[in-house]
């Protein structure tokens, strides 16, 4: 295997990207969330470029502008359509055997995805997308079904239990925290699901939606979507990146399907 970096034009800019090469003719873009660097949390998503491509499946990273090696200025998640269009031409500029491209985000890089149409991917495996409007605060905007969930799972756990008996709980926190949970109407889809919605309603490759069980992202998503959805996979036990051993070893397992996927 070998990990090339390049850069390419977006919008009159230079786009830092790294290439894990590999022969195979179906490749993975990697869009990443947040204004994290395309390593990814923890290093996770450059380990899981070596792993694939080490499997023979071709992958590329990049940053956004103005994050990382990326010049230009951080228009966020809802600005990045032309990056990712730029990412995908650079992806098959390099890897010319390519007939097909699978796109994967984790939180607003799989929103992102959705509201680029695709980004000009094959196809897509999102993953806890991001459901909050920018002038959300995402503890405030939790769906109560999603506090709920949260705080049954705590009560489980025999350690958040004598936290609150041993007083290591912010009592006033956890008291809007109830509240909250009290709330019995759903909110309204905001904006971005509505937009969300529109997105892959108009999309038409196959499309995976993964969902870490213990991240608040996955489970206010989940709340505001369909949950007999048949595009839904959930990891039990894992976090918002899959950092979890199990949960690492699910998520290459849920990519290597749907690149292998016809």
């Amino acid at each position: 295997m070998t990990r090339r970096r390049l850069f390419f034009p977006c919008a009159g800019v230079q786009l830092g990207g790294t290439l894990d090469e590999a022969p195979g003719n179906t490749g993975l873009l990697i869009v990443t969330g947040g204004n994290e660097v395309r390593g990814g949390a923890w290093n996770g998503q450059a380990l899981l470029a070596a792993r694939l491509a080490a499997a023979g499946i071709p992958v590329f990273r990049f940053d956004r502008r103005g994050v990382g090696d990326s010049a230009g200025e951080n228009a966020g998640f809802r600005g990045s359509t032309d990056d990712i269009a730029a990412a995908m031409a650079a992806f098959r500029a390099a890897c010319p055997q390519l007939t097909r491209v699978v796109a994967h985000g984790n939180c607003d890089g799989a929103s992102a995805l959705l509201l680029a149409g695709g980004g000009g991917a094959d196809a897509l495996v999102l993953s806890n997308p991001w459901t909050f409007d920018a002038d959300e605060a995402p503890a405030e905007a939790m769906p109560a079904s999603a506090v709920r969930n949260r705080y049954l799972a705590k009560l489980k756990n025999p350690r958040e239990v004598w936290r609150l008996l041993s007083g290591g709980v912010n009592l006033m926190k956890l008291a809007r925290g109830l509240r909250a949970a009290a709330a019995s109407a759903p909110p309204a889809p905001t904006g971005l699901v509505a937009e969300m919605r529109a997105g892959l309603e108009q999309y038409r490759g196959p499309v995976r939606i993964l969902l870490a069980d213990n991240d608040r992202t996955a489970q206010a998503f989940l709340a505001q979507w369909t949950q007999a959805d048949p595009r839904l996979a959930r990891c039990a036990g894992a976090s918002h990146s899959f950092v979890e051993p199990h949960a690492r070893d699910w998520l290459f397992e849920q990519l290597c399907a749907a690149l292998r996927a016809n």
